[in-house]
């Protein structure tokens, strides 16, 4: 399993066509095959970065998942969207991979 994470530099004054994109991602991307995390806009602090995170079982699948999510009606509604709405100054996409394995419960006396 490998996590998409996307780190987006918005603008600011478009926050809530960004949270509109985002919502609609909500249900595009699991329809698309991944296990969604969410999507976080900014609420304190910076006010230009956001995030996206998924979860998906490897490269080949994410070639997959993206070929699915472009086709859809849903995914080139959003995209084209966001192009209309020009919310997205910046975007840039990495893949991680778990380091820490699973964690124990905290026990506690």
């Amino acid at each position: 399993m490998i996590t998409c994470f996307i780190r987006y530099e918005i603008d600011p004054f478009k926050r809530e066509a960004f949270e509109h994109y985002a919502r609609t991602w909500g249900h595009a991307i699991p329809a698309a095959g991944a296990d969604l995390i969410g999507y976080f806009s900014p609420h304190e602090g910076s006010a230009t970065t956001a995030y996206g995170i998924y979860n998906i079982e490897n490269l080949a699948a994410y070639e997959a998942y993206r070929a699915r999510l472009a086709a859809s009606p849903e995914g080139k509604a959003n995209y084209e969207f966001a192009k209309a709405e020009q919310f997205i100054r910046r975007e840039d996409r990495i893949f991680l991979k778990l380091a820490s394995g699973p964690h124990a419960p905290l026990i506690r006396p």
